[in-house]
């Protein structure tokens, strides 16, 4: 049985850690984002957690039966050292963008315009959106980092078999970073309330996903319908994350 070993996750103070709860995604392959809540959880003594995630609905059996699911240790057999130059090409531009709270995460979702896309190895795939996990849902050599962070990507070929890639970056505790800098206040400050608000042009660019080399595999999305055949990319070098109290 392969079932999912997740950490419940939790709203805090930026004062303390940069926190934010699990992305959803749709029960469908496309991957569109789950709006139910409530269909599921992360809490493992519950009946909606994840490991019954796979015997909650037919379709989200992946999570029960399946052979390529996410998240791994990237330490692991089967995980591909990849070097940028030839593996992954960026080319991402501003674009107009909304933060929202969903209650069960919060999200970063470029909307009304291209926000550019990633080329994998000829094949191109537009970014979506990025959202965060705390702790992190991959580790190294069984270690856990205090933040993930998850640019999602579709295929701009509805025909290919990996219609997602997701790019990933670890953080550790350390200097402050840019992008997280720029977002903090709004986050706090809708943290506790279900909600969406426009924060203006956001330059993907600013993520710092710009490693020399990366992990890859292909494994799920790491929430139901775990569908499998998702692209991996996940950056080799570790970002630093810090924020002065408010």
């Amino acid at each position: 049985m392969n079932t999912k070993q997740q950490t419940k996750p939790n709203f805090v103070s930026a004062c303390l850690i940069f926190t934010f709860l699990f992305l959803s995604y749709s029960a469908s392959v496309s991957a569109d984002e789950e709006e139910n809540e409530r269909e599921f959880d992360y809490l493992e003594n519950s009946e909606k957690g994840p490991s019954h995630w796979g015997d909650l609905k037919m379709e989200w059996s992946a999570c029960k039966n399946g052979v390529l699911q996410s998240p791994i240790d990237l330490s692991s057999q089967g995980v591909k050292i990849v070097n940028k130059a030839e593996e992954l090409k960026k080319t991402y531009k501003p674009c107009d963008a909304i933060l929202r709270n969903r209650g069960h995460d919060i999200s970063l979702k470029w909307h009304n315009c291209f926000a550019g896309l990633i080329n994998i190895n000829g094949s191109e795939y537009s970014l979506q959106q990025v959202h965060w996990h705390s702790p992190s849902e991959h580790t190294i050599n069984g270690a856990r980092y205090a933040l993930e962070l998850h640019m999602v990507h579709h295929s701009t070929d509805p025909n290919f078999n990996h219609s997602v890639a997701v790019i990933g970056l670890l953080y550790k505790l350390g200097a402050p970073d840019a992008f997280l800098s720029k977002l903090i206040t709004n986050v706090t400050s809708m943290a506790d309330e279900m909600q969406e608000r426009e924060v203006g042009v956001i330059d993907p660019n600013m993520i710092g996903i710009d490693g020399k080399q990366y992990y890859r595999y292909i494994g799920s999305l790491t929430v139901p319908p775990c569908t499998e055949g998702v692209i991996w990319t996940m950056n080799k070098m570790q970002a630093y994350l810090n924020f002065a109290c408010r």
